[in-house]
């Protein structure tokens, strides 16, 4: 369930807190020592002390609820136990920077006085957290609380650091939403064999189905009467939406843009000999007659500019906006202070 209202300093959606806080069972404390998984950590960090970053001590026990959701698909995706225990010590080294960069982002955010977080958001956060994790029932929670070593101020102020994190995220992400003309086209041009496409279609069908008492000759004839109708000037939308019989009859048997490869070898070759506006005569098979519509055509090569020039825009977008958000992490990593152990 996402969270739609807006923080009073910006304009940001609010993401939903379950999805930014482990999903460890209530009342089940996070890395237990029988774990392997922290059993490997422990080894790696024999004082259970990861990294300390400003006045936050970061715990074998933090990177194990950042990674604690991820282990199974890693598990399953690896091909060995050597690729399974390379790709944890990934995850592991990804996770430790994360928590390190959450610290240094809250810290960011909290020099400038006059920016807060509205008690009423992290009060309706908890609240819906309670509700969908804990089922409303506060004492599960507050024994998942206590197996955690938390108290419900500490809680709360995670919570608060968790929007602080992803309102500055969105904050770096939306200075970057503005690409230049220029910057589009120059893409554009050096990567148009990006945008080649196949010959399409605009595909509207009717499908007669055989049933027991049809004849290929009564369904070709019923066939030839649809076409007439067609030719006389009849929509092939409303012929579609009378006499079709597949799952598209509702939407005048509109199956949208295809290519070459999404046809049947039976129908490729007349899908993509009709021009805009041309319908077949009926194609006859084992489960019935058929007969196709070109509401549009496309032709294979390279797609005009206007065509993709959103596609390329949302590309660059991202582009810009990890690079900037590298930046800008790099800068608070070197001002602040961070001792990994």
């Amino acid at each position: 369930m996402t969270i739609r209202r807006r923080l009073a300093i910006a304009l940001l959606p609010v993401v939903p807190i379950a999805a930014l806080l482990a999903q460890a069972p209530a009342g089940a404390p996070a890395g237990p020592a029988s774990d392997p998984v922290a059993q490997n950590l422990n080894l790696r960090f024999a004082n259970g002390i990861v990294a300390v970053a400003e006045e936050k001590i970061i715990t074998v026990a933090d990177v194990m609820q950042e990674i604690g959701p991820l282990i199974p698909q890693l598990r399953n995706s690896a091909r060995n136990e050597k690729e399974f225990q390379e790709g944890l010590e990934r995850l592991q080294d990804d996770a430790i920077q994360n928590l390190i960069d959450r610290v240094l982002i809250v810290k960011e955010f909290r020099k400038d006085e006059k920016r807060q977080i509205p008690q009423q958001y992290i009060e309706n956060a908890v609240s819906e957290e309670l509700a969908e994790r804990f089922e409303g029932d506060r004492s599960k929670f507050l024994a998942y609380l206590r197996s955690k070593g938390q108290t419900i101020r500490d809680y709360r102020r995670e919570v608060e650091e968790n929007i602080i994190f992803q309102y500055m995220q969105g904050q770096q992400r939306k200075s970057q939403s503005i690409i230049s003309p220029v910057r589009i086209e120059t893409y554009y041009n050096e990567n148009k064999d990006r945008f080649y496409r196949e010959d399409e279609v605009h595909l509207r069908l009717i499908q007669l189905t055989r049933t027991d008492a049809e004849t290929d000759a009564s369904l070709m004839e019923q066939g030839r009467m649809i076409v007439a109708r067609f030719k006389a000037g009849e929509k092939f939308e409303e012929l579609a939406k009378q006499f079709s019989k597949d799952l598209k009859r509702s939407k005048g048997g509109d199956w949208g843009w295809l290519k070459r490869s999404d046809f049947r070898k039976e129908f490729s070759e007349v899908a993509f000999s009709l021009k805009k506006g041309d319908a077949s005569d009926s194609v006859l098979l084992p489960e019935g007659a058929f007969i196709l519509f070109a509401e549009d055509r496309r032709f294979a090569g390279i797609q005009p500019l206007d065509e993709v020039r959103d596609q390329i825009e949302r590309v660059l977008v991202q582009q810009m906006g990890r690079a900037a958000q590298e930046r800008w992490l790099e800068r608070l990593r070197r001002n602040g202070y961070v001792k990994y152990h």
